[in-house]
């Protein structure tokens, strides 16, 4: 099968990848010519994502996979197309169609009748079959569900380990029509493979969830879910630094339940999905009162964090603070939404002289973000620990000559390892 994946990006090009490792022809289409360059010489764009760099080059080495600025040229020649393009929203989670439809009509002037079209990209309920299939349908001449058929098939992988997720995750699929959701499920079931899973209600494997819309929803859903429970955690700390109670011993306690999973509190995490596709679903419905509380609950934690840092070091003014990680998570070198933004912004509010540090950035990276840039052995007053890279567990006071204090946002520190520096873990008594 010939198969178009558009947009080679962190989770694009691992699928373009993943496909040609199945025996498929595929053809990476990006608009980004550095991009289509190094994927053309076998070389990853971006680091972290775990066997990408090796499996690319095999792929490519064997012809499998090529790319191309060219993506009505790319899917005139394809039997089915994926489509990973990001959607770019804003705070409050209005999206920014613009390059999306870009791709869309790039990809309906190219399309012809018998094609699978799969939008992989987050989308508010119902966007697939009232934005995108008349789109499709005006620019091609063709009928979605008639001449072509159209699922959405939320992507469900985290960066850095995205050909492990997709064999350990049911890939589910929602399709215009019910011939559409049929053939959503041979394609996926033609290019990926399944662990084991029989801690699931049904074998693992591609499941149809019957449209489009359900397919959305489910990836809203799950996202929103994350949001909520880590707001919970979030009051659940709150509660406890002024109650004398560790919190987290208590969540682990709630664990030992089968049927909880409560997750660690900290500076909300960032990235495309947790702070964003919450707001999506708001955006779908607005009356979601529970939501909207969670995402104003998590928003707030990074001022929380600067709050509790000036009770526990005292005034913050000319105080110089430590920033650890630029990232939104551990091990991804991405900002997107990250708290280090708010975290900073507070610090300075607070009248701190802040410099930030992160392994996976250099200082010019960290200065095109407007951040000074921090480097081991220089004086500083106290420390925030804001991403929870593998690095900082192993972290001590002996890499901050002069710190007094240090607020671990992630709970990734060894205590021991500070001795005679004020020790704070986000959740834990005052």
């Amino acid at each position: 099968m010939k198969i178009t994946v558009v947009a080679m990006g962190k989770i694009g090009l691992p699928l373009a990848v993943q496909f040609a490792r199945k025996g498929h022809t595929v053809i990476g289409a990006d608009v980004n010519e550095t991009t289509v360059a190094q994927v053309n010489d076998g070389i990853e764009p971006f680091p972290g994502e775990a066997h990408l760099s090796q499996y690319l080059a095999e792929v490519v080495q064997a012809g499998s996979l090529t790319a191309t600025t060219d993506t009505t040229s790319a899917v005139a020649q394809s039997e089915a197309v994926v489509v990973v393009v990001p959607l770019f929203v804003d705070a409050e989670g209005v999206p920014d169609f613009g390059w999306m439809d870009a791709a869309t009509k790039a990809i309906g002037q190219g399309l012809k009748a018998g094609t699978l079209v799969s939008y992989e990209t987050t989308l508010p309920v119902g966007t697939t079959r009232t934005r995108f299939a008349p789109m499709l349908e005006e620019i091609s001449g063709l009928k979605a569900g008639v001449d072509f058929h159209l699922v959405f098939s939320p992507e469900r992988v985290f960066t850095g380990r995205v050909f492990a997720d997709l064999r350990k995750y049911p890939k589910l699929v929602g399709g215009i029509d019910q011939a559409s959701g049929a053939r959503g499920v041979k394609f996926y079931e033609d290019v990926l493979d399944f662990d084991d899973r029989p801690d699931l209600a049904q074998a693992n494997g591609v499941w149809d969830l019957g449209s489009s819309e359900a397919s959305e929803l489910a990836k809203l859903a799950e996202t929103t879910y994350r949001d909520v429970n880590i707001a919970l955690a979030n009051q659940f700390a709150l509660f406890s630094e002024t109650h004398g109670i560790d919190v987290q011993k208590v969540i682990d306690a709630s664990n030992s339940q089968p049927f909880s999973h409560i997750h660690r509190p900290g500076i909300a995490v960032g990235g495309h999905c947790i702070p964003i596709y919450p707001r999506m679903y708001l955006w779908n419905d607005p009356s979601a009162t529970v939501v909207s509380a969670a995402r104003s609950a998590n928003a707030a934690m990074p001022a929380h964090v600067v709050n509790t840092l000036a009770k526990i070091h005292g005034d913050l003014k000319g105080q110089r603070v430590v920033v650890l990680g630029a990232a939104y998570r551990g091990g991804v070198k991405e900002t997107a939404f990250s708290g280090v933004f708010p975290t900073v912004s507070a610090l300075k509010d607070a009248g701190a002289i802040v410099a930030v540090q992160d392994p996976m950035y250099t200082d010019a990276e960290l200065n095109h973000y407007g951040f000074d840039a921090y480097h081991y052995g220089q004086e500083t007053d106290a420390v925030i620990v804001q991403a929870d890279h593998s690095e900082y567990r192993q972290l001590d006071s002996s890499k901050f000559p002069g710190v007094r204090t240090i607020l671990d946002g992630r709970g990734v520190t060894d205590e021991s390892k500070w001795s005679g520096v004020r020790y704070h873990v986000v959740g834990r008594a005052l």
